[in-house]
């Protein structure tokens, strides 16, 4: 006798969860729960979400009825699928090519499963030079316990909104502009020259790769240079499936989804008044708030800074892939990295 659709579909999910400690504790009662409430398509959804990983961000939303679920089923496949040292739910943040980001869970009713369509929060650390290093939050509560015991905590911290209409009042991005104008333009960079043309962004998201099925956005792939140093060949093989840019109520993320971290030098990511150049390491599969617009507002209170790698741009963010830069480390500006980003803000 041939097995069911549904158990194979369970046995594909069995397959390819997280070897090294996904299923501890209280969690598998939870999984067969889980996996009880999903239908037979929602399950072969999720099995080739798992399957196809950040390779493949097309795979729709595996959505499930809030009412009556109690715990959190993103939180639960997050970690069964992606992060098995998750602790916190509000290390997680639902990244923009969810569908059900467009409401939330109190407007829909539903809630999303499918782990691929979030990832992991950074919180800001001050370890020594040669860069700061972006992690998890620390936060001490047991995801198992919270899982288990239906841990009331706020929605909005894994749900942000995407409602873009009162963005950075009284600065950059004004409610004013029409659909049409384009809110960051992106320029492509190896060493010191400037690659192709700056590439205007109109979509509240854009990806930025190298290598990304049927992907839509900025293609660094198609940019083709004579003679290319060996180094910037070898740094654009990491590059890979590249990052998310997204513009959110609260500032612009960035989702890095390729095998390697990434650099950013934010005017916002730094402590306040500082003269020190900081550069943070974004790691693969987690995001973080490259642009904020409140912490923007009260930098354009202070005195314009200098910096050595060249001038100050409140409205500009560099983003080096694979390769750091900055105080201390070999790499002393972002024009000695290979390859690198420039997002230059529409504030017109």
């Amino acid at each position: 006798m041939f097995p069911s659709r549904r158990t194979c579909a369970v046995r594909r999910l069995w397959r390819n969860r997280c070897q090294n400690g996904g299923l501890q504790g209280g969690l598998k009662p939870l999984t067969h729960s889980l996996f009880k409430r999903l239908r037979e398509d929602q399950l072969e959804m999720l099995a080739r979400a798992v399957e196809a990983g950040a390779a493949e961000d097309r795979v729709g939303c595996v959505s499930l009825a809030r009412s009556g679920v109690n715990h959190w089923p993103q939180v639960l496949t997050c970690k069964l699928f992606r992060w098995p040292d998750l602790r916190c739910p509000h290390q997680l943040k639902r990244l923009c090519i969810c569908d059900c980001s467009r409401k939330s869970v109190e407007e829909s009713g539903l809630v999303c499963c499918n782990p691929y369509h979030f990832s992991r929060m950074c919180d800001p650390e001050s370890p020594p030079p040669p860069y700061s290093k972006l992690s998890p939050s620390k936060n001490q509560n047991n995801i198992d316990d919270f899982l288990e015991h239906n841990f009331a905590y706020d929605q909005r911290a894994i749900e942000p909104s995407n409602n873009t209409s009162d963005l950075w009042p009284g600065f950059g991005l004004a409610p004013h502009l029409s659909r049409e104008a384009h809110w960051c333009s992106v320029a492509y960079w190896e060493h010191r020259t400037r690659v192709g043309r700056l590439y205007a962004v109109h979509e509240p998201s854009v990806g930025v790769f190298c290598d990304l099925p049927r992907g839509n956005g900025f293609c660094l792939g198609q940019l083709h240079v004579a003679d290319r140093h060996e180094m910037v060949r070898r740094t654009r093989g990491k590059i890979g499936r590249g990052i998310l840019l997204s513009r959110e109520w609260d500032g612009v993320w960035a989702y890095n989804r390729s095998e390697h971290p990434v650099f950013v030098n934010s005017p916002t990511l730094g402590p306040p008044n500082s003269r020190r150049l900081s550069v943070h390491k974004v790691q693969p599969g987690y995001s973080v708030k490259i642009f904020d617009y409140d912490k923007a507002l009260a930098l354009q209170r202070t005195a314009i800074l200098d910096f050595p790698d060249g001038p100050y741009d409140p409205n500009s963010i560099r983003i080096s892939f694979a390769k750091g830069w900055g105080p201390c480390y070999s790499r002393q500006f972002i024009t000695s990295c290979p390859c690198w980003l420039e997002i230059l803000l529409n504030h017109s």
